[in-house]
């Protein structure tokens, strides 16, 4: 097994993924992804499709994520996770689909509008 190269977006965060053989070991960003992650509820993010498989320490995963914040990026992570482990093995597909872990959520921030202070607030009317 090579190592395997997958894409995983949130908001406006990518995360690319590169998945090979190996102890367990997650660097983000050239840092271990504990550091990246202070957070316990986004480093159970992170491995969640690792656990949802039972494959937890088989693999090392080096990641590169840019853009969004801290939440986006780990929820971009584990999507690229996701799709990693099923080209690894087809067999992890139902499970991963069934945690809902091969979904892209597709929900972006909307633009704003020209004449209006936000996406959808308005400036104060004034009748006189």
């Amino acid at each position: 097994m090579d190592v395997i190269n997958t894409l995983g977006r949130r908001k406006t965060a990518v995360a690319r993924v590169y998945l090979s053989k190996g102890t367990g070991n997650i660097i983000v960003n050239r840092k271990d992804y504990k550091v990246a992650f202070p957070i316990d509820i986004l480093q159970a993010k992170i491995n969640q499709p690792f656990a949802a498989t039972d494959t937890l320490g088989q693999y090392d995963v080096k990641i590169n994520v840019s853009g969004g914040g801290i939440n986006g990026q780990a929820e971009a992570i584990r999507l690229g996770i996701s799709r990693a482990l099923v080209e690894i093995a087809i067999d992890n597909k139902p499970t991963l689909r069934s945690e809902g872990l091969l979904t892209r959520d597709p929900r972006m921030v909307e633009r704003k509008k020209p004449g209006q202070p936000k996406a959808r607030k308005k400036f104060q009317f004034s009748k006189r």
